[in-house]
């Protein structure tokens, strides 16, 4: 399915921006103000940004939980590698 994406799907820029910038805000909000845990409030931020991706920018909600989870993977490619670095210089010390 080919999905073209709309940069400006309210015809305000800004409008559209502020409303791109909600799952920035809820994470943050929720580290800085509300002190929740880095892992819920990063959560809390996937959900805000999948929202905002089906509701206001039109995306389909399957391509949007794919692309989610292939974020997901590719973000643990890097953090595992450290962390089996850092098993192995903590073997030669």
């Amino acid at each position: 399915m080919v999905w073209q994406q709309i940069y400006d799907p309210l015809g305000n820029m800004v409008i559209s921006t502020a409303l791109a910038a909600i799952p920035v805000v809820v994470m943050l909000a929720a580290l800085g103000f509300f002190h929740i845990k880095a892992h819920i409030a990063a959560g809390m931020g996937l959900v805000a940004a999948l929202l905002v991706a089906v509701f206001v920018y039109g995306m389909p909600a399957d391509m949007a939980g794919r692309a989610a989870m292939l974020g997901g993977f590719t973000g643990l490619l890097p953090i595992g590698w450290i962390v089996l670095n850092i098993i192995f210089l903590h073997q030669l010390t």
